[in-house]
């Protein structure tokens, strides 16, 4: 049976984002994983109060983070990861899945991004399927699931899968496959990867949206998804998969902070360099349909 891994999880209400800390209690290591910064759109005002939160954990618990971990680049939210690694000491290092390149070549083109725009050093490891790294003395394996974006990716760690938006809680279904590069066909071969790991495996989940009067939820397991995830049970066929998500993709509007949250995460965190006035400004691609 695969060992019980320890996780903190923290929940930021304005996006209905997860970011889960995964610790190695042997050695205090530990990583970040999709970490969010606190933006507002309307003042254009980025702070750090959600990622200080963890910080706090991070302190009173004398952990050393060896990792930041995307699942993905998010479209509704911005990723703390940038600042956390300039903040913490040692350095840690960004890791998001290898079809992270795919996902930074379309969004800087719709944006009009310079060759200049992109850093290779904004992630220091890109990671393949069955790629596997350490943090402290813990075992991650990677786990390739695409579909809801060309780079998703789960980190399996002991008896926990980290999914990103791979699947939501069972109530919820499963993750949009309308972004370029997405495939509701891909995003159900992704979860019969996950179905397929032992029943018990804890599934932490990178957004839960609960109908009002609940709590979310930050983590399921295999066995209660296959049974009654709303969107894809044990027994539902790929083809059946596809019709519900496709015909449901077609109803749903752009998520809000799409714009600013992929041009700041195909940058690892990293905001845009200052105009010649010293203001740093986010860019919203315009669809003249007059």
């Amino acid at each position: 049976m695969p060992m019980q891994a320890l996780v903190r999880s923290f929940h930021h209400a304005d996006t209905g984002t997860w970011t889960h800390v995964l610790v190695d209690t042997a050695t205090l290591r530990a990583a970040i994983i999709d970490p969010v910064l606190d933006f507002d759109a309307a003042s254009g005002r980025v702070r750090a109060d959600s990622a200080r939160r963890v910080l706090e954990y991070i302190g009173t618990t004398g952990l050393e983070v060896e990792w930041i971990l995307e699942t993905h680049a998010h479209a509704d939210h911005l990723t703390a990861a940038a600042w956390l690694r300039a903040t913490l000491s040692p350095r840690p290092r960004i890791g998001i899945g290898a079809g992270i390149g795919v996902v930074q070549r379309h969004f800087a083109e719709k944006l009009g991004l310079g060759a200049d725009a992109l850093d290779a050093a904004d992630f220091d490891a890109r990671f393949g399927d069955g790629d596997t790294f350490e943090v402290g003395s813990l075992g991650v394996r990677v786990l390739a699931t695409p579909g809801h974006t060309p780079d998703g990716v789960t980190y399996l760690a002991g008896d926990a899968a980290f999914i990103g938006d791979t699947l939501f809680a069972p109530r919820g279904g499963s993750a949009r496959c309308d972004f370029p590069g997405a495939s509701a066909r891909t995003l159900f071969a992704s979860i019969q990867r996950l179905y397929a790991l032992p029943t018990t495996t804890r599934l932490f989940l990178a957004h839960d949206y609960p109908p009002a009067g609940e709590a979310p939820i930050a983590e399921t397991t295999v066995a209660a998804q296959r049974e009654a995830n709303i969107h894809v049970r044990a027994d539902t066929s790929a083809d059946d998969y596809v019709r519900l998500r496709e015909a449901r993709d077609a109803t749903l509007p752009v998520p809000k902070l799409l714009w600013p949250a992929l041009q700041v995460n195909i940058r690892g965190g990293r905001l845009p360099d200052p105009s010649a006035n010293g203001t740093r400004f986010l860019q919203v691609p315009l669809h003249d349909q007059r």
